[in-house]
Order: C-alpha cells, then structure tokens, then sequence
C-alpha cells in the first residue's frame, strides 16, 4: 500500500478560499473498478468513505472496503464491517453506568498491575444530561424551577460523578442540566455534518457520524449524519477504540411525493411512515427519504422522520444533504465559512443530493403520496398502531372491548353486563347526537369537568424528542392554545399538562412570539428541559386523580408528543397512551377525553355554551409559517449554545470528586463499583455447554427493554424498593430506576420488575413474579435467580418474537446477565437488545423458522441444556435438549445469534468490555 496516497491511491486534497482539504476521494473507486459510486445509496457512500479513510490493513482492510463496495441492491453481501464512528454520545440514563463501568475498568487496571491513565475515551464522547428532571410540579410559572430543584436533590451523586469525570477523563464532556435533550442539542448544536480536522499537520475532511446510547440518536440523520442508537456497552467499547462490527445492511428506499394538506402536520406524516414501514419490515435494514416531496420537506420535518427509527425498526432513516441541510446549519447558527466548506466537501465526495442528480439503487422501495396523509395519533401501546383523528373514539371502544374481555378472561357478548362495568366506571353508553355546525348543538355543555371516567385525559404534554426539534408544530400548539384561549376553553381540570422542550430555543421563539401566555394559560407551563414524560418521567398525578383511577379502575388516557407509548412507561395509571401532535395535544387536554372524534364534534364549549370545534382554532399553515419567520431566528440559537458546557449555578457549585480513581462510597445507593471486573481472572479457560438450566423468564411476543430493563418508579413492595428501605431511603426519596443506573444493586433487583410483566411460568399475574422450579414456589424474579445461583443452576429466558424492543438499554442486558441467566431463547429480537446481550456475555440464540415455545409444546418447566457451545460458529446452530419432570425429552436446534467471530469471542471473554480490559492489561 502506498501510505501517501492511503488505499487504492484514494488520499488527495482540494482547495476552498486559500485552505487546502485532504479528502479520501470514492470516485478512486470507481476509478479503479471497484465500484459505481453514484448508483451506491448515500447512506452507504458514508459508510464506504469511512472503511477507506481507516484502512489500515489490521482492523480495517482493503477486503473490507471492497465488501462494502459490492453492495448491490438485490443481492447484499452477508458479511460484517468495521465501522469507526467519529464520535459517540451519551444521555446520562445511559451515560452514568458507562462512566461507571469505565471507571471500574480504571481501578481493575490499577489492581491488574495496569497503567489505568490509558483509561480514557479513544474517540470524543459528549454526555447530555437530559432523562433526570421530571414533572413533580406542573401548571404554574414556578414549575421549572421547582423540577430543577427537585431534580438537583434527587441526582446529586449521580451529577458529582459526571463532573468528576468530565474533568477526569479527556476526550470527554458534558451539557449540564437544563440545557436541553440530547438528540435536539446534537441536532442543533453538536453536530457538524463534516469535520475538518488537524491530523498530522493536514486539513482532513470527515463526513460527522456516531453512535448512541439513546435509541432516538437516529433524529441526528435528518441532518445527513449518519448515526444510530447502540446498546451502552457497545458504546463504551468504541469509546474505548474498539470497531463497532455491523452486518453490511440493505437499504430500503423511501419515495416521498406530493406535499402535506392543510391541517396535517409532519407527526401525522411521521405515524404514517412508521405503520408503512412497520409493515413493509425494516429491522436491522437502513431506510433512505427521496423524492421530490422529500427535497420540498423542511430539515425539522426530516428530523421528525428520522427520529422515529427506531418506530419504524429499522437502523436508521436517513436523509442526504442537500440545500435544505445547509440552510439548517445556517439558521441554527453554525459558520457561513463551515457551511460552506461542508458544501464543498460533499460535492467533491458525491454527498450532496442535488435535485437533478439520479435515484440510487435500493433493496426496496416504498412510495407516499403526502396528499394522501391525514391526522393521526398511535397507540394505545405501540408507536406503529396509527388511529385516523376521525376514527379515535371507534379505536378506543375497542380499547375498551378488549378490557372488559381480559378481565372476563376470554369472549363475551356486548350486552348488558359490559355496559354496566362501562357505568360503573363513569362512562355513559348514550349515544351521542349533534348537528355541526347549525348552530345549535344537541350535545350537552354541563359542568363535568370533575369526574373521571374511562378515557379521560389524565395526562396532556408536549415532551422532547420527536416533535420539539420542529418550530411548525411548536408555533402551532401555540396557536391552537391561543385561539381556544380567545373562545373562552379552558383545560379539565384533572388533566396534568406539560411543556418540556428538547431546546431553550423553543420558549425563546414562543415568548417572541407572544404565545407563551396562551399555553400557560391553558396549564401548559415551562416544566424543564429534558427527556420528561416520553422516557416515563411524567411526575405523579394528583392524589384524588390516581385515586379515582384505583378505586374506579379506570382505563385513563394520556396524549403526549414523543415517540414511546408502551406498558406501563408514561405512567403506572395511565393504561391508554396516544401518541400525538403538540397541536392535538392541546386539543385533547381541551376535551378531556380521548372518546371523541374531533372532525366532527365539539371539542368543548365557550362560555356562552356555544360548541367550539377543532378546525375553528386550528391555525392555517400560512399562519405558521409566517410565525417561523418572524420570529425563529438565528441568533437565538448562537445565545443559548454559546455557554452550552457551561450550566446553572447549581451545577457549577456542586463538590464533585477529583482525581484519575473515583473514590468509590460503601454507603451510597446511586453509585457502586459493579462486580463485572472485580476478581477479574485475566485467562478465560473453556466455554463450557449449559447444562440443566432453569427458565427464570418464559414469555411472550414483543416483550420490550421497558418490560426488561428497570424504568419508571421504584415500587415499595419490590425488591429494589425493599433493598432501598433497609438502606435507610425514605419513599419518596426513592427517584427512579433510570437515576439509580450507577447501582447494581437496585438494578438487578428491578431487571424484569415491570408492573405489566406477564411471564408465563405464573399465568393470570402481572409484576416481577415467577416459579422457583422443580418446588413450585411462587416469589419474586430477583429471589428467585438469588436462589438459583446459590444452587448453581443457571437459567435462561425464553421469549416470542421481538424480544427486547424498545430503547437501548444496556442494563436490559447487565440486569438479565448479573440474574445468573446464560442464554436466551427466542423467536426474534430487537437489534440493539441483541448486541448488548452479547455484549454481557449472555448467549443469544433464536428458534428456527416455523418454530417457537409453542410448536415445540415447552411450559417452562423443563430444564433445558443447550449442546455444542465450545464448537458453536456465527449464525450455526446449537442443539437444546428440554426436559419434562416426567423424564420426557424434546430436542431441537436454535440458530446461534452472534454475527461474527468477534462476537463469539466477546461470549467467551463474558462481555466486550471484559475483553477489553483483559487485552489492555496484556499489553495487547
């Protein structure tokens, strides 16, 4: 190799305005036969360019660029690539485990006999403190400040160590609290969709990409960065310098043409998108938008699309640059000079999607006409189940059809019996009547507003992520709240609001604008700036509300604009979450139940006892559009993220620990040295066949990582709330799952404990229940596992189809490893859940096609040995030997679900930081 001109004599230079850019050109390519590069989808360009700029013919070779460079759509080559990532970022829900686990690694290496000053992030990492603050206080103009106290209180420890270790580790920094969510602050600030860095006295043009630990990273590709969400040990380990090994993926091609309607917003595109795409099957594959209805989209519609991602399945949706991008950068205030030279480094590079250049080749496509897309909300559980607006008050009949069935346990007939359970609930089965708009209503305006019933709105937010990061339906919630305010409506009074933004932007632009009063007069109050009710940290209702619930068992409602509305997330008594607009969130806060269809009756009544309808205060898109440019500008951007590393007081006067070794505290609850590197022998010996295991876990289809990994609150009666009372911890000191990731202890305790778990093993019970076997005692999950482990029997979980969807998070993995389970057996997993399994050491295996638990007749009540381990190979198959307690055996072989060689090395070290460690430590 000539390593002046790199691989295939790519290495070259450019000049912009005097500055002379070295570039790894992918025309060499092309030029030498290897490829077409204009027929290569531009996600895959990216990944093409980043082979060829590292090959270094140890971890990166030129056969690894020549794979990828072969991708053709209808015949993908099945083989994995190192892909190194320019940076990594971090929430702190994921960040403070990965801080901790690398600061144990440190201490390990000091007891190794290491050096633990070569502990450090290889590749830059920025952590975002966002997913802590929740909405204890809402509806007053004290809730922000009131929250962030709270919010301070509760994570102190957690925040020392943060601060400890942005001034501990280089290559490493952190966005205090306050300043906004991770995927906005990267979207507006952070990313830069090419680097230009000093690298051996040269200018190196390189195109932005990372990984993260948040599943919703994917948000960041709106801008053209290519970029996903990864299990948290993985991201610790390309921190670290470790390869991110991926499957090279095909890439499905998403045609958008025609342009929205009026009244429809890009949320109502987006549940389009994802039922489509859903559908259609993109797990583990790359969507690409094009199209002419796709260059016409704004760049804050395309982070919507690109947000939901993990909605839809797939790695990431992605969007090229283009003039759109550019004008982005320059609005949110990145540099003319770097806009510009972004735009030079894509021409050169063939990344820039000029209108008039051709359509690449994909694996498969699909098409949309945006004419056709009309407004929607999702749930009551799942992102991908799209309802009509129309069709809202049908679907959640339905909802409570299915109810009334489970708690019947099985069939019944409509009759008498259900509507009187539906009375006795408070929710009236007379039909309703009205005339629109003739002036004169049939329905009702009676003062009710007090009494829950079934369907009622409990909880009403504009939350981060998906929709924050986009003025249009911003501008226009406060529009909607603006023009209500004006006819006299007014919110119910038991629905709990929220405006908790991704970006101090927003109530920028919305105070110049002068609508901030109108959603604060409707409750809609400045709660933070965080992750908030989407991640489930919407703060507890109101004692009498919860209490209505209990008593009355009610199946309340929430309607808030993120992205994530499964089981038992948003809150323990809301059983009906609906994803939504922020334009339709004010709405259904305004009608205060989730039984109507908005297209046709009245979403409430003036004071007059007049009927208001929805499309008498729903703003037309000029008037949205003429907001945006009045009042979103520029600078308001450059102001907030100038002092970005900065924070509040509150953080800057924190006592943060100092030193290379965190000092760590016996006594705390929030932050323990895991065990994972404790005793750490540095050879691994054999890996042995698992032999009479247990199933600690026997469950369904898609059970997510929210069902897995502990979230939410702490129950009391739990273990981990038990664990925490003997510690001293009053319950309302208890925070949550998600602020106690520093601390094993809580966390394996929680691990399977969510409140909606169905493990077959205790059919009829929801909760961290299960069957100690051969007994038959019933206890819970943690007792359980503690007990088997002390009897040396391993266990294993078996599952159905998507097992581990959901957010990326890594205890899902640590939980279930630290339980004492070895393996998992199910029908098919979620992308990131698998890859942290193995990233913990915890064997992933999957049944064959056609076969399930339920087809091969098991209950979970065998003991089941899986043969062959010592031998096994990437995607071969290993066979399981299930046996009855009368004796009787069923044997079957499941497909060994690590991806290459690397990954079966990472089983057989116990995890990939385990490997890690044991190679630094070697010298290797």
């Amino acid at each position: 190799m000539n390593n002046d001109s790199g691989a295939f004599g790519a290495k070259d230079t450019f000049k912009l305005n005097e500055k002379e850019i070295t570039i790894y050109r992918l025309s060499k390519l092309e030029e030498e036969g290897v490829c077409t590069v204009s027929s290569l989808p531009y996600s895959i360009r990216v990944l093409l360019e980043n082979l060829l700029r590292n090959v270094d013919g140890s971890v990166v070779t030129e056969d690894d660029v020549k794979n990828l460079a072969g991708w053709v759509a209808d015949n993908v080559p099945k083989t994995d690539i190192p892909f190194t990532p320019s940076r990594v970022i971090l929430q702190d829900f994921t960040g403070v485990p990965a801080v901790v686990d690398i600061a144990a690694i440190r201490s390990a290496m000091e007891r190794l006999g290491g050096n633990p000053e070569e502990i450090n992030p290889v590749i830059p990492a920025d952590l975002v403190i966002d997913h802590s603050i929740q909405t204890d206080c809402y509806g007053s103009c004290n809730a922000q400040e009131c929250n962030e106290k709270y919010e301070f209180q509760r994570n102190r420890e957690r925040y020392e160590l943060l601060h400890w270790a942005q001034n501990a580790f280089d290559n490493f920094r952190v966005v205090p609290p306050g300043s906004g969510i991770i995927h906005q602050v990267n979207l507006e600030n952070l990313a830069n969709v090419v680097h230009f860095k000093e690298q051996n006295g040269e200018l190196v043009g390189v195109p932005d990409t990372l990984v993260g630990t948040d599943s919703h990273t994917t948000m960041i590709n709106g801008l053209a960065v290519l970029g996903w969400g990864v299990g948290g040990i993985e991201a610790e380990a390309v921190m670290l310098g470790q390869p991110y090994y991926m499957p090279i993926p095909e890439v499905v091609g998403f045609k958008l043409y025609g342009e929205l309607q009026e009244g429809v917003t890009a949320t109502d595109l987006v549940l389009t998108v994802v039922q489509m795409l859903r559908e259609h099957g993109v797990v583990g594959k790359f969507v690409e938008f094009y199209g002419p209805g796709y260059r016409e989209l704004t760049l804050t519609d395309r982070a919507i699309l690109a947000n939901m991602g993990p909605e839809y399945g797939a790695t990431m949706g992605f969007c090229p640059v283009d003039d759109v991008t550019l004008d982005y950068m320059l609005m949110t205030g990145r540099s003319a000079e770097h806009v510009e030279m972004v735009k030079a480094y894509c021409m050169e590079q063939g990344l820039f999607a000029a209108a008039d250049a051709p359509d690449p080749e994909y694996s498969s496509t699909l098409e949309l006409d945006m004419g056709t897309v009309r407004p929607s909300l999702a749930g009551p559980k799942r992102p991908q189940d799209r309802i009509l607006l129309e069709d809202m008050s049908s679907s959640f009949h339905q909802t409570m059809k299915d109810v009334f069935a489970l708690k019947k346990g099985g069939e019944f007939e409509e009759d008498s019996e259900y509507s009187q359970w539906l009375e006795e609930g408070g929710y009236s089965c007379v039909e309703k009547t009205h005339e629109h708009h003739s002036g004169i209503s049939k329905m009702k305006c009676e003062d009710n507003t007090s009494v829950l019933s079934h369907g009622s709105v409990v909880i009403a937010s504009i939350t981060s992520c998906t929709n924050t990061s986009n003025p249009a339906v911003l501008m226009g919630a406060g529009l909607v709240a603006k023009k209500a305010v004006e006819r006299g409506l007014k919110v119910k009074p038991f629905v709990k609001t929220s405006l908790g933004p991704g970006s101090r932007v927003v109530t920028d632009y919305l105070e110049a604008a002068g609508l901030m009063p109108y959603l604060e007069a409707l409750g809609f109050h400045l709660v933070g700036y965080g992750c908030l009710t989407c991640i489930g940290n919407s703060g507890p209702l109101h004692e009498s509300i919860s209490k209505q619930i209990e008593d009355k068992e009610l199946t309340a409602a929430a309607v808030l604009s993120g992205n994530r509305n499964f089981e038992g997330r948003i809150s323990p008594h809301v059983k009906a979450n609906y994803l939504a607009s922020p334009m339709l969130v004010v709405a259904f806060a305004l009608a205060g139940n989730v039984d109507v269809d908005l297209t046709s009756e009245p979403i409430g009544c003036d004071p007059n006892g007049q009927p208001v309808y929805l499309e008498e205060i729903w703003p037309t898109n000029d008037e949205i559009e003429q907001y945006i440019a009045d009042y979103v500008k520029p600078e308001m951007f450059e102001a907030e993220y100038s002092n970005v590393f900065e924070g509040t007081e509150l953080w800057r006067e924190l006592d943060a620990p100092k030193g290379l070794l965190y000092d760590w505290d016996a006594d705390s609850t929030y932050i323990q040295e895991p065990p994972f590197f404790q005793d750490f022998p540095l050879d691994i010996g054999n890996m042995g066949d698992i032999k009479d295991a247990r199933a600690l876990v026997f469950v369904a289809d898609s059970i997510t990582t929210d069902h897995i990994s502990p979230a939410g609150a702490i129950p009391p009666e739990y273990p981990a709330g038990k664990y925490l009372i003997s510690k001293g911890v009053l319950k309302e000191n208890f925070n949550s799952y998600g602020s106690r990731r520093g601390n094993h202890e809580v966390m394996m305790r929680g691990t399977f404990g969510n409140v909606r778990l169905k493990n077959k093993l205790v059919p009829g019970k929801e909760g961290t229940w299960t069957i100690y076997l051969p007994d038959g005692e019933e206890m819970a999950i943690y007792d359980a596992s503690m007990k088997y482990i002390e009897n040396d029997i391993p266990l294993i979980v078996v599952a159905g189809k998507e097992y581990g969807t959901g957010s990326s998070r890594d205890w899902a993995a640590k939980g279930t490893q630290l339980l004492g389970v070895k393996a998992v057996i199910a029908e098919s997993y979620e992308r990131i859940h698998r890859s942290n399994l193995v990233g913990m050491g915890v064997l992933p295996l999957q049944f064959k096609e056609g076969e399930s638990a339920e087809t091969l007749d098991l209950n979970g009540n065998e003991t089941f040995s899986i043969l062959g381990i010592p031998n096994m190979q990437p995607g071969g198959e290993l066979q399981v030997v299930a046996k009855a307690a009368d004796g009787n055996e069923k044997t079957f072989n499941a497909i060994v679900r690590l991806n290459s060689n690397i990954e079966v090395e990472y089983c057989r070290n116990g995890g990939i930081l385990h490997k890690f460690l044991r190679d630094k430590a070697k010298g290797e």
